[in-house]
């Protein structure tokens, strides 16, 4: 194959190589510029794939965290998987009774004023130990947690003990109508431990994790009365834990100040 060089016969052989050499010079770094930008392009399509992907996985993990029924109130379940709900407020205290309350549940409520309707699924099947854990989770999401009270009684009712009407017409929002005998738990330790399974945030009464703690394993705080404010607190149970969803851990936690141990 022949190839053409154009020759400047003023200039002498010396000089025209010379010519020659330094255009072949800056084509050998513009090839090597050219070669190396290339690569660069390359390395960031391949982070920008792997970042997809990712994202993608994170996505999946978040649609198989969906969201049961349940997780909108306060919720464990029992040490013999029975489901445990509590009122956030007077409006899911209304909702529980009206809507989540039925003939074979149980009505939890500590004996003081500012505490959750705390329903257990079931309930009357159950025996005296499970229900010692449903008091301590009623007891703890009381406003004794903001009394800074570390106990606190609480009394369980039947379906047919719990009204929202009176002989002078239906009470206000949060208010119940109480008849009959109550099943009474004297004393109830506020105490609850917070720990992570299968990704998901889990709050139980202390006397349900001291049963259960094997099988949980890895890392748990116990939370208890303290100093702390709750964001602080949250702040100490998300590095603990490992866990980034603070609000979620707010939302998790008792009305007051707190003692992670």
């Amino acid at each position: 194959m022949a190839i053409e060089i154009e020759v400047d016969f003023t200039k002498s052989a010396q000089d025209n190589a010379d010519e020659y050499y330094q255009k072949a010079k800056r084509l050998a770094q513009k090839k090597e510029g050219a070669e190396k930008a290339v690569k660069e392009l390359r390395q960031r399509l391949e982070r920008a794939k792997k970042k997809d992907v990712a994202e993608v996985g994170a996505r999946k993990v978040i649609k198989i965290q969906k969201k049961e029924w349940y997780e909108k109130f306060h919720w464990f379940f029992t040490s013999n998987g029975m489901l445990v709900i509590a009122g956030r407020d007077a409006h899911q205290n209304e909702l529980l009774n009206s809507k989540h309350f039925e003939d074979r549940d149980l009505f939890f409520h500590a004996n003081i004023f500012g505490a959750p309707v705390t329903i257990l699924k079931g309930g009357l099947d159950s025996g005296i130990e499970i229900r010692q854990e449903v008091a301590q989770f009623a007891a703890s999401y009381s406003s004794a947690w903001k009394e800074n009270l570390h106990t606190v009684d609480v009394y369980a009712m039947r379906r047919e003990q719990v009204s929202k009407s009176t002989g002078k017409g239906s009470l206000g929002t949060g208010s119940f109508l109480l008849s009959g005998e109550r099943d009474w738990y004297r004393n109830v330790r506020l105490s609850l431990v917070m720990f992570l399974k299968e990704g998901k945030l889990h709050t139980v009464p202390f006397v349900t994790f001291e049963k259960e703690k094997e099988e949980i394993g890895g890392k748990h705080v116990i939370i208890e009365l303290g100093r702390d404010k709750k964001s602080d607190a949250a702040k100490k149970i998300a590095r603990a834990l490992a866990y980034d969803d603070i609000d979620a851990i707010v939302q998790s936690l008792p009305t007051g100040t707190i003692k992670i141990l």
